[in-house]
């Protein structure tokens, strides 16, 4: 299985793209994107990677943007699901920040390859999907910063600017899909473990 197919579970990656030949050209943009940048990507690039010709593409895609919009949109659904689900949980505010910090980062470290392209192409989208993108990003920074805005009226955290420590925090979270290594010395699990501790010692989470 290719780097960009590796899920969290999933019995067929990127199952929600159907047919079968679109679900492929996507899979083989993401590792092309990612290797070498969507602006140097070309379509006969991806259709190569996916064993078709360069015209069974535009039979699923109208141009390379739209394949790099859907990636992008499911990526952040995906990561929106994740910090969402445990801003929303019972809890404390130092356990469901813990909980969204471990999630989100051993994301970006099990989907390495496509999150790299999900965190670090936006640019590259046309004007209307980059603003349908940005508000995915701003309900991700949203569901963070209520997590520490409750532990900061509840005494549990002593966070003098909220919106700069979530920043801070989507940050940290987010550069782990540039270094992470599958070969590595720490498995996503670990560096979710290590990252939670980190951000609690960052917000002064009580002991």
């Amino acid at each position: 299985m290719s780097a960009a197919e590796q899920t969290d579970g999933d019995e067929t990656p990127w199952s929600e793209v159907t047919p079968e030949a679109a679900r492929r050209l996507l899979v083989a943009a993401v590792e092309a994107f990612a290797e070498r940048g969507y602006h140097a990507t070309t379509t006969r690039d991806i259709a190569g990677r996916a064993g078709m010709s360069p015209a069974a593409l535009y039979i699923h895609y109208k141009t390379k943007e739209e394949l790099l919009h859907r990636i992008s949109r499911i990526g952040h659904d995906r990561a929106l699901l994740l910090l969402e689900t445990a801003a929303d949980r019972d809890g404390t505010a130092t356990e469901r920040l813990a909980g969204a910090v471990r999630a989100f980062v051993r994301w970006h470290a099990e989907r390495h390859t496509t999150a790299r392209v999900v965190q670090y192409e936006l640019e590259a989208l046309g004007d209307e999907h980059r603003v349908e993108i940005v508000e995915l990003r701003r309900k991700s920074d949203a569901a963070v910063r209520r997590i520490i805005s409750d532990g900061v009226r509840a005494g549990e955290f002593d966070v003098p600017d909220v919106p700069g420590t979530t920043l801070a925090v989507l940050s940290l979270c987010i550069d782990v899909a540039r270094w992470f290594n599958a070969q590595g010395s720490r498995t996503p699990d670990e560096v979710g473990t290590l990252y939670a501790d980190l951000v609690l010692r960052m917000v002064g989470a009580q002991k």
